[in-house]
């Protein structure tokens, strides 16, 4: 049985000692309804931007909003079995990975192969023009935020530098518009043009994203939605994590869109405080700390969020599940030194030298018994967790064949 890590044990013990210290209470949080809630996202959450939908243009949600009921209709989407504590799961929230060709992702000791989207050097054939569509509006949505990362990292470091009371929030309760119109003369020298080509270089390296993680989910089909346990704040579709598999410092980038509006008085009578269960937030916190209140973000369909920086790694985020449907784009910058296929197909080989098919035997046997060759296939084997490769499994499943330049 394979040992929990180190860094398993050390969160536990952290989860174990807050809610020791919580008892039977519960933390505070603040919602955009509550007084101090601005004042809080600017002082202790500023890494975390907001771009609402109506900032956003209209053929962006147009493309994306299609291209995830496209992906749905096809049956793309896939709940993956992971492993937490030393026990397998399966995710209450459906997936698919998009990216670069050759791109995987690991996220709670399991390995996701992206399907790819369009790229130059790749011929890639899809089974059907409809998941071809989606894949090219994916990318599309993926350059898109590219360049909004960057400028909302540039806004960070102007208003870090000049010293401005205002961070660059931006959400539909209070009007941040002056203090943006008056950053404008100051962006343009900000511009990539006038960026010192060290800080662009390194602007573009945290919010290159090489995938994204798409999610659905139907609350109404999921009973069993954990409690959130240190604030109340309900139901959560994604409990408290950091992202994993990251270029340090990188920037997340997520589209959301949940599929109807709720009516604005559903449940209001019966939540006078703290959010409002009929729609969907992002909750975040500041890691293993019970000093500064949690903040719960509504996300409204077509909503764009950003972690900028190192928030990913200095705060904790969940995501505090709605009533209706909801699917999101959550573009990363992974960490692929040892993620992509070649790399992946490379150790398998390196496994399968230690295997001798002898045809006069029954079944394969291994040369070598010893515990560090043992150990070094046993490692790979989790590694991997999938049946096929990458080219097998997406011409099995999607009919999508791969073909290098």
């Amino acid at each position: 049985m394979k040992r929990r890590g180190a860094g398993e044990r050390e969160k536990d013990v952290k989860k174990r000692k807050l809610l020791d210290e919580l008892g039977e209470s519960w933390l505070p949080y603040l919602t955009p309804k509550d007084d101090g809630f601005h004042q809080l996202w600017k002082t202790k959450y500023s890494k975390l931007v907001l771009r609402t939908a109506e900032k956003i243009p209209k053929e962006v949600h147009e493309e994306v909003q299609e291209a995830f009921l496209t992906l749905q209709k096809h049956g793309c989407f896939f709940q993956d079995l992971v492993r937490i504590k030393g026990k397998d799961f399966v995710t209450p929230v459906s997936r698919i990975l998009i990216g670069n060709p050759g791109c995987t992702y690991k996220y709670l000791n399991t390995r996701l192969f992206s399907v790819p989207w369009p790229v130059e050097g790749y011929e890639i054939n899809y089974s059907h023009p409809e998941i071809s569509k989606a894949c090219k509006a994916l990318i599309k949505l993926n350059c898109y935020l590219h360049r909004e990362s960057i400028q909302a990292l540039q806004e960070q470091n102007l208003a870090e530098t000049k010293g401005m009371e205002d961070s660059p929030v931006i959400d539909r309760h209070q009007d941040y518009a002056t203090s943006i119109t008056e950053m404008g003369s100051i962006l343009q020298d900000q511009s990539p043009s006038h960026v010192p080509e060290n800080d662009h270089s390194h602007l573009k390296e945290r919010t290159s994203y090489n995938l994204s993680l798409l999610n659905y989910m139907d609350p109404q089909q999921m009973p069993f939605l954990k409690q959130e346990p240190y604030f109340g704040m309900g139901k959560m579709a994604v409990s408290w994590h950091h992202d994993e598999n990251l270029v340090e410092g990188s920037t997340v980038a997520v589209y959301s869109y949940s599929c109807e509006e709720p009516a604005a008085d559903i449940l209001e009578e019966k939540t006078p405080s703290g959010r409002d269960p009929a729609v969907w937030h992002v909750g975040l916190k500041v890691a293993w700390d019970i000093k500064n209140p949690g903040l719960a973000v509504p996300l409204y369909p077509g909503d764009c969020y950003f972690m900028l920086d190192d928030l990913n790694m200095t705060h904790q985020h969940c995501v505090l599940a709605g009533l209706p449907p909801r699917f999101s784009s959550t573009h990363r910058v992974a960490e692929c030194s040892q993620g992509t296929l070649p790399y992946i197909l490379d150790q398998c080989n390196a496994a399968l030298q230690n295997l001798c098919a002898d045809t006069h035997l029954s079944c394969p046997t291994l040369k070598s018994l010893d515990v560090d060759d043992i150990k070094r296939v046993e490692e790979t084997h989790n590694e991997v967790r999938r049946r096929f490769t990458l080219k097998e499994k997406l011409h099995r499943e999607y009919g999508i064949c791969i073909s290098y330049r």
